[in-house]
């Protein structure tokens, strides 16, 4: 059974970049009806955070990557890790080192300055005598000759010389174990059967291949994905905008959107563009994996979450909507029919937070009027119209979108205006600006008591207006 796991160090926000790794694990465990693991890299002590790792699975929650099991916790496995560092020694595979810091500074100096590479000089490598009194480090015997090939099933063969690599520390002074041990250790009890990683993790490869065969265990399968980069082909980083999965989140994109823009940086399936989640669990592989970076376009995601805002129902977007009126400071309550504010903005939407922006006016108790629309339409002939307009809506049960197209129509030619004269005035009085959904689709959906008073606030105004 296929077996896959996402590791990542709970040391600050899930990067997008991790996020297509554990994407990519996710599809290839879903496609095969393998398992998906999770696992919190959290050894690095000083920097591990609770609040990382919370933020982590929330991220992940978020964008729909359940696990099978976890999340296991590597701090919480530390007898297991000793157990094998043990066993290590016991083969003559590990040793004793006993060099302190300033000592392998002025080895690694010495090197550099001759023109060698800065690896372990192996003074304790062969030393049978233990010194309990003294400070140590665990390092694997590397072998010093001969090769080790990564046949990788994205990159190909990959042939690293053995006497180029070190003797890697396995545990630390203080007893700590160190990451590319600790990763060799649990990827054998998880039974993990395929690696899936960034090319940033490549030159690790060889050393843990040499770990699995002085443990007797078979390595599993690897696959290395190109990186992704921002525009200007450089890593991508902050300057290339919002690299956290949770800021997107609150930027207003949608889970699919993200999971489809980020699976594509690295992947395709001939010239598709958009996949349903069901789409991308049956047709992903390997195979189509790239050997390019993937380049990270905010305008090809903005375009996608475009899409998908089309493709949702109002009513589940009017629940995701709230919490970003909220931070607006809008008030929702029951009165308002918030499917129908989705409705009348969707397919002007790019994000949610942009929908957010122009649904505002709807909730707001007192309308400011952009001084170029109110200059332009809210003019002293105007007070007959709107006044005539709130004789109508005081009459009527309750505003139809029908009914007050036949009113404009009636104002328009009674009163010689021009239907942008008129419904501008109104559009002004009522939203503070020029752009918003079709004039009868607001009306009806701010209702009787709401036009009425804007209708009201907008005659004083220009009355106040002409002094």
């Amino acid at each position: 059974m296929v077996r896959t796991r996402f590791a990542p160090s709970p040391t600050g926000h899930l990067h997008v970049g991790s996020a297509r790794t554990a994407l990519f694990n996710w599809l290839f465990s879903r496609h095969h009806g393998g398992v998906f693991i999770l696992r919190i890299e959290d050894t690095d002590r000083e920097r591990s955070t609770e609040a990382s790792t919370r933020g982590i699975l929330e991220a992940m929650e978020w964008m729909g990557l359940d696990w099978d099991e976890g999340p296991y916790f590597q701090s919480q496995r530390t007898e297991l890790y000793k157990e094998y560092v043990e066993r290590l020694l016991q083969r003559g595979r590990a040793y004793r080192c006993y060099c302190d810091a300033d000592e392998l500074e002025k080895k690694r100096e010495r090197a550099l300055a001759e023109g060698r590479k800065p690896k372990y000089d192996g003074t304790c490598r062969e030393l049978t005598t233990v010194y309990p009194e003294k400070p140590y480090v665990i390092r694997f015997k590397a072998p010093q000759g001969g090769e080790t090939v990564v046949h990788d099933l994205t990159k190909g063969k990959t042939v690293f010389d053995n006497a180029e690599l070190d003797d890697l520390i396995l545990c630390r002074r203080d007893g700590t174990p160190t990451y590319n041990f600790v990763v060799v250790v649990d990827d054998i009890n998880m039974k993990i059967t395929h690696i899936i990683r960034g090319d940033d993790h490549l030159n690790n490869t060889p050393k843990q291949i040499l770990l699995y065969q002085a443990l007797d265990c078979e390595p599993p399968q690897f696959a290395h994905m190109p990186l992704t980069l921002g525009k200007d082909r450089a890593r991508l980083s902050k300057r290339h905008g919002a690299t956290s999965v949770m800021a997107y989140k609150e930027m207003g994109y949608l889970p699919q959107a993200l999971n489809n823009f980020i699976v594509r940086l690295g992947w395709s399936y001939g010239d598709q563009e958009i996949f349903s989640r069901e789409e991308l669990i049956e047709k992903f592989s390997l195979e189509n994996v790239g050997k390019s970076a993937g380049v990270f376009n905010v305008d090809k995601l903005l375009w996608l979450n475009a899409h998908y805002i089309k493709q949702d129902s109002d009513e589940h977007l009017a629940g995701l909507l709230i919490p970003f009126l909220e931070k607006k400071g809008c008030k929702v309550d029951e009165t308002f029919n918030l499917v129908r504010v989705v409705k009348g903005l969707k397919e002007r939407s790019k994000t949610l937070e942009e929908m957010a922006d122009k649904a505002s006016f709807y909730f707001k108790d007192t309308i400011e009027y952009e001084p170029e629309a109110a200059a332009q339409f809210l003019t002293a002939p105007m007070v007959e119209v709107l006044t005539e307009m709130i004789g109508y809506v005081e009459t009527t049960k309750a505003i139809d979108e029908k009914e007050l197209e036949a009113v404009f129509k009636r104002m328009q030619s009674e009163r010689n205006l021009s239907l942008k004269q008129l419904a501008q005035a109104h559009r002004v009085a009522l939203t503070g600006g020029t752009a918003s959904p079709g004039i009868y689709e607001v009306m009806a959906t701010l209702g009787k008591e709401r036009v009425i008073k804007r209708l009201r606030d907008a005659i004083a105004f220009i009355n106040h207006s002409r002094g």
